[in-house]
């Protein structure tokens, strides 16, 4: 039998793939949840907090990280439809902390060996990771620059960096870019860069601002930077495994604490957390072209331009990230894009993003479905469960 175009025996079986996963000790515990055609399917798995042992619940919160980074770009894109911005603009009477930048002759080189930047950052520059600084995708401290960012905390998941918005960008404007403006993507800086740019230009925190344009209209009633105290109970524990025995290990010992107060920076990189069923309503947005029920966050045309490949075939030669990361790969503005099939879960129309605590989100135009998991296991190397997931998905679709 059928349940919204799912198989209830195949629902079934994604529940015992994932449960094993719980027995085995990779995660401890998990929601999935799958939306097609109006009908939602949520399973709860495991517990909260392993020394607890309290059962995983619908309305458990999460950290999720980099999933962050969509909601910012639609952010971003709601005051590109107001025409207070546009994408190719140079930002610079915004962040004047980022004009006249002057770029590295070598990424390995020293930071005052530099030359001016052929032009200036752009909207458009940030939502696509091509602002010209981002994460270095080699071992700490190979290179200067690592080092240099490193020294000013211009990045943390515990949960934010320190500082305030404007300290925040006055370091970051401190740096020389790694490349000139739209030459390479560089992941994560962008999306925190950002936040302080919609910030400024809705003269609004940037915490109100998505509360009021996006929160509030979706019913996120639990998707924020900080858990208020009446809810920090909901908030679930992070693990990460030991690297010789894989068991898990806490990592977020006082973490209830330090996320039930207001950090001093809204990272719009990886601030959030959330709900399942809140991101669910995100994710259907974005799949309903900018419209939920009687909400219209963007409009259809916006949103096909953030589902458009912004990354040329030469860009992501000369980008990596993962291993194999831009085979059957692209990115919009502010989220990953799938361009060619590699296998049965993972093929063209879908777009989403994943977060270094374990979260992963997938919308689908071409099935009309949400599929989403949340855990807190911090990513070390490739974990099994995201692809069964993404395979379970799509193998209980029924038609």
């Amino acid at each position: 039998m059928a349940h919204g175009g799912f198989s209830k025996a195949r629902l079934a079986r994604m529940h015992g793939v994932m449960a094993a996963h719980i027995e085995k000790g990779t995660v401890a515990g998990a929601i999935t949840l799958l939306n097609r055609r109006d009908e939602t399917v949520v399973d709860t798995l495991g517990v909260t907090d392993l020394d607890r042992r309290e059962p995983m619940q619908r309305a458990s919160i999460f950290r999720i990280a980099s999933m962050t980074k969509p909601i910012t770009a639609v952010a971003a894109m709601i005051l590109v439809e107001e025409c207070r911005i546009t994408l190719d603009d140079p930002i610079d009477p915004f962040l004047p902390e980022l004009g006249g930048r002057r770029v590295l002759k070598r990424i390995d080189g020293p930071l005052d060996a530099t030359e001016p930047a052929r032009r200036a950052i752009t909207l458009r520059d940030l939502l696509t990771f091509r602002m010209g600084l981002g994460l270095v995708m080699q071992p700490p401290g190979t290179y200067p620059i690592q080092k240099a960012m490193d020294d000013l905390v211009l990045m943390s998941l515990a949960p934010s960096p320190p500082h305030e918005p404007d300290e925040w960008m006055r370091r970051l404007g401190t740096l020389p870019l790694i490349h000139h403006p739209g030459e390479r993507w560089m992941y994560h800086t962008g999306s925190d860069a950002l936040g302080v740019l919609i910030a400024r230009v809705s003269g609004k925190p940037f915490a109100t601002f998505l509360q009021e344009r996006i929160f509030d209209p979706l019913g996120m009633r639990d998707t924020g930077f900080f858990v208020p105290a009446a809810k920090v109970e909901r908030l679930v524990s992070c693990y990460k495994p030991n690297p010789v025995s894989d068991a898990l290990e806490r990592i977020d010992d006082g973490q209830k604490s330090k996320w039930s107060r207001e950090p001093a920076f809204a990272a719009g990189g990886s601030g959030l957390v959330s709900t399942i069923d809140d991101y669910a309503a995100f994710g259907r947005m974005l799949l309903n072209k900018g419209r939920l029920g009687g909400e219209r966050i963007l409009a259809r045309p916006t949103v096909e331009l953030m589902l458009t490949d912004q990354i040329t075939a030469a860009q992501k030669t000369q980008s990596p990230f993962s291993p194999g990361f831009w085979d059957h790969r692209g990115w919009g503005l502010g989220l990953s894009l799938i361009t060619a099939r590699e296998n049965t879960a993972v093929g063209p129309g879908q777009f989403g993003w994943s977060g270094a605590f374990g979260t992963d989100w997938v919308s689908d135009c071409a099935e009309d479905l949400v599929a989403i998991m949340m855990i807190q296991r911090y990513n070390m190397g490739p974990v099994r469960i995201h692809e069964d997931f993404r395979t379970l998905a799509y193998q209980s679709i029924d038609d």
